[in-house]
C-alpha cells in the first residue's frame, strides 16, 4: 500500500459511517469484471463457545493497490449491519459493543482475520468482511454459531406473559438470550418437545413438536410449527432461551430450605442461586445429575437429569425438571447454587 495513505485521513472519512451501517443484502455480492481479491473461506461456519477466542478467517489472495477491510455483523431480524472494525492494513480502529474483544489477527501481510475473545453470547451470528476497493469492492460472509442448550422459559404469572422486548429481557435475566431459528431446529433435532409457542431473536413465534397429538398443534407431522412474525409491542407468549458453556460451576446444597434460605446458603459458599440458564449449561456441558429438586434465583424449583431412571423424574429422556413455582417460604427444597470459580 503506498505510504502517502495516512491514519487520520482514512478515520475522518470513515467517522460519518457511525456505529450501524444499513446493508445492501445479505447474499452474495454481485459478479465483477476485475480481480477477486477475497479467498473464499474453507468453513463458512464457525464453531466455538462462551468465553472462548475465536477467529473469523478473511485472506487476501493478493492485495489491490489500496483498500480498506471493513467488518461488520448482520442483526439478525433487522435490516441493519454494526459496524466492528476497519482496517487500511496497516491500522485498524474497532467499533461498536465489541470494544477490545475484536481485533485483527495478522498472521501474514495478506490476512484481514478478525479475533474476538471472550466470545459472548450475543456474539453468535452473521458478519461480513467486506473489502473496499473503489469499483471492485468484495465480500464474504461468515457465521459464528456456540454450542449451546434452548429452554422454554416462561414467568411465575404463568404461559404466555411476554411481549417480545420483555421475552428477550427475561432471557438475559436467565443467564441467555432469545434463540434463533436455527438453535431451536437443532434443539428439535435433539429432542426439544414443547407446545407453548415461543418468542424467537428474528421476531417470530414458533414451537418445537416432536410427537404429534391434539392437544399440542394438532396431528399433523412433527417439526416446529409457526405463528410467523408477530407484534412486538402487543402480542404475548413465551421465550425460548439459548444459554452455551459456564466458566464457573453449578453445586446442590441439600436440605429443607425457604428460598430466602437457599439464597443464604448459597452466600455462605461464596456463591449465589444459580440461574435457570446455569442450571440447563451445567446439565448440557458438565452433565449434572440430581433427582433433588432446588431453587433458582427465579423462584422455581428445578433438577437436572442426564440418565433417567425409576422414581427421579417419572419420564424416560433426559432434561431439567421443574416443579414450577413454589410458595418462597415453603421449606421444602434444597437449592443449586452458581459460583464463578
Amino acid at each position: 500500500m503506498p505510504n502517502q495513505l495516512i491514519l487520520p485521513a482514512l478515520w475522518s472519512l470513515l467517522f460519518p459511517l457511525g456505529i450501524a451501517i444499513y446493508h445492501k443484502g445479505t447474499g452474495n455480492p454481485a459478479p465483477h469484471p476485475g480481480p477477486h481479491y477475497l479467498l473464499p473461506p474453507i468453513h463458512e461456519v464457525i464453531h466455538s463457545r462462551r468465553g472462548a477466542t475465536v477467529t473469523l478467517p478473511c485472506v487476501l489472495g493478493t492485495p489491490p493497490p489500496s483498500y480498506k477491510v471493513r467488518w461488520s455483523k448482520v442483526e439478525p431480524g433487522e435490516l441493519r449491519e454494526t459496524l466492528i472494525l476497519i482496517t487500511n492494513g496497516h491500522h485498524a480502529r474497532g467499533y461498536g459493543p465489541l470494544g477490545d474483544r475484536a481485533r485483527m489477527r495478522k498472521g501474514h501481510k495478506l490476512d484481514a482475520s478478525l479475533v474476538i475473545t471472550s466470545v459472548a453470547l450475543e456474539d453468535e451470528g452473521r458478519y461480513r468482511c467486506e473489502l473496499i476497493n473503489g469499483l471492485e469492492d468484495e465480500s464474504l460472509a461468515l457465521t459464528l454459531r456456540l454450542e449451546g442448550v434452548v429452554f422454554p422459559y416462561q414467568p411465575s404469572q404463568g404461559r404466555y406473559q411476554f411481549n417480545y422486548y420483555e421475552a428477550k429481557q427475561a432471557c438475559a435475566e436467565q443467564d441467555g438470550r432469545l434463540a434463533t431459528y436455527p438453535q431451536l431446529y437443532q434443539a428439535w433435532t435433539e429432542g426439544l418437545d414443547w407446545c407453548n409457542a415461543g418468542w424467537l431473536l428474528e421476531g417470530s413465534v414458533r414451537y418445537p413438536v416432536l410427537t404429534a397429538r391434539a392437544s399440542c398443534g394438532g396431528r399433523g407431522p412433527p417439526g416446529i410449527r409457526s405463528y410467523g412474525p408477530r407484534n412486538k409491542q402487543r402480542d404475548r407468549y413465551d421465550a425460548f432461551c439459548f444459554t452455551s458453556a459456564l466458566q464457573g460451576h453449578v453445586f446442590f446444597v441439600p436440605g429443607r430450605l425457604t428460598l430466602a434460605e437457599a439464597r443464604g446458603a448459597c452466600a455462605r459458599r461464596g456463591a449465589v442461586l444459580a440461574k435457570v440458564g446455569h442450571l440447563y449449561a451445567a446439565w448440557k456441558f458438565s452433565g449434572l445429575d440430581r433427582c433433588d429438586g432446588g431453587w433458582l434465583a427465579d423462584g422455581s424449583v428445578r433438577f437436572p437429569i442426564t440418565t433417567p431412571r425409576p422414581r427421579c423424574g417419572g419420564l424416560p429422556d433426559p432434561g431439567v425438571r421443574s416443579f414450577g413455582f413454589p410458595l418462597p417460604d415453603q421449606p421444602a427444597y434444597g437449592t443449586y447454587c452458581y459460583a464463578e470459580t
